[in-house]
């Protein structure tokens, strides 16, 4: 029997979501399902929301729920990690701060001032839950889902011994949007996509083994409607000859071209940025609103029977779960040590690459070289999150300030003294959130 452990359950939609996409495979039906989460009433919801799940399908699976973390990953399997290491109020001032300063933040959970901050705040509880693994279940395998993805995920694999992967939806997202666009079945779509999270590429996009590049150019040149459906990415697109993952949103916050001006924003961010509106701190509104309103959408899905489906979502997890536990062999995008994988990449940092989950374990996939303008963006970046890593690890202020400093939104707004009035006025405001620092001053 394969017991599951889920780390943050108290997830409004994911917990159930993910519930329901592992009891459609035969091997998962009859397995243990702990969730554990620190906020009671939000785990209470998870518990009765995934019973409901059980009961609905009539499955044979066993749900549990508790606020002790070692007890729920006591002889796990696998552990799935959806946490949010502080409410809003407290970063909040990763986006609020920079904004005073000019560097105008959309989602601000990647990278940039306030990823890296969240970063900084998120790596201890992250080695805190591996270490607990390593103590409770050492053979089991961590699927990450928090972000910042790719530096919580270096940081684990650099400071301990646990197997684990993160996990994004860009890649199928972006997949199935390109296909779309084409009107191609997506069951007749291959690619070969690599990177690091959120700054990944489709080094290659075939429809039934031939390139299917010119189709997409064609597509976004051709039809206005494309291409404001994701203006950052189609631009770049454009220029930069091959197809970014992540949203418009987000990958306006990546680079020097988009956010720098307010004539900038307005003509390529705050319109066409697919289902995530490009303006200033969209995503802490969204979840303002949620911590509002999150216990009347809970009443109401458990009001409407008719409105919970049954049916397979496309989350990777379940799909690796299944394989782990030695059903059929699965694919996906992971994010893993550069072991030479992506090689104009750093060493060891930590890549997007495609990654193969069977009962073998997780076996990455070796791609190669990016191509030169997309290795330079993306080298950047990773640079600055191996910075950003090792500041966190051995509590470095002045690490953390060069690493922001080397940030392209950052860099095209402020100069050195700006960035460093800045990060102190982050440092102080985070002074409790961050026990690995002794010194709060660049």
């Amino acid at each position: 029997m394969t017991k599951i452990a889920f780390i943050g359950a108290g997830s409004l939609e994911f917990t159930r979501k993910l519930a329901r996409d592992l009891m459609t495979f035969p091997l998962l039906q009859d397995a243990t399902l702990a969730l554990m989460d620190i906020d009671a009433e939000r785990l209470d919801f998870a518990q009765r929301s995934v019973q409901k799940i059980v009961d609905l399908g009539n499955y044979p699976a066993t749900v549990e729920a508790t606020m002790d973390r070692g007890e729920a990953l006591k002889d796990a399997d696998v552990v799935l990690i959806t946490i949010l290491a502080g409410a809003t109020d407290v970063w909040r001032h990763d986006i609020e701060i920079p904004k005073k300063y000019g560097v105008d933040i959309n989602i601000g959970d990647t990278r940039g001032p306030s990823g890296i901050f969240r970063a900084l705040r998120t790596i201890p509880v992250m080695l805190g839950i591996a270490h607990d693994m390593e103590r409770y279940c050492p053979d089991a395998t961590m699927l990450n889902y928090t972000n910042p993805m790719a530096m919580l995920c270096r940081a684990m694999q650099r400071a301990t011994s646990i197997r684990l992967t993160g996990l994004c939806h860009s890649v199928q997202g972006t997949a199935m949007m390109l296909a779309r666009w084409i009107d191609a079945p997506m069951e007749e779509i291959t690619y070969t996509c690599a990177g690091i999270n959120h700054l990944a590429w489709y080094l290659k996009f075939e429809w039934n083994g031939k390139d299917a590049y010119p189709l997409i150019r064609r597509a976004i040149t051709g039809n206005p409607e494309i291409y404001n459906e994701e203006i950052v990415r189609n631009e770049m697109f454009l220029h930069l000859d091959y197809y970014v993952t992540e949203s418009s949103g987000h990958n306006s916050e990546y680079n020097w071209w988009f956010r720098k001006r307010p004539d900038l924003i307005e003509k390529y961010c705050t319109h066409g940025t697919g289902w995530n509106p490009g303006e200033h701190a969209y995503i802490l509104k969204e979840y303002q609103k949620r911590e509002d309103n999150w216990r009347d959408e809970a009443k109401k899905w458990f009001a409407d029977d008719t409105s919970i489906s049954l049916e397979r979502g496309h989350e990777y997890a379940a799909y690796i779960i299944n394989a782990l536990m030695g059903g059929e062999p699965f694919e996906f995008n992971g994010n893993v040590p550069n072991a030479s994988l992506v090689t104009n990449l750093p060493e060891n940092a930590c890549v997007e690459v495609p990654v193969w989950a069977s009962r073998k374990g997780l076996s990455p996939v070796q791609v190669g070289a990016l191509p030169p303008q997309c290795a330079l963006l993306t080298n950047l970046s990773a640079s600055i999150e191996e910075m950003a890593v090792e500041a966190a690890l051995t509590g470095d202020p002045r690490l953390v300030f060069q690493a922001i400093a080397f940030d392209p939104l950052t860099a095209s707004v402020l100069s050195l003294a700006e960035i460093k009035q800045m990060v102190n006025e982050m440092f102080q405001q985070n002074r409790g959130h961050l026990p690995q620092f002794k010194h709060f001053e660049v």
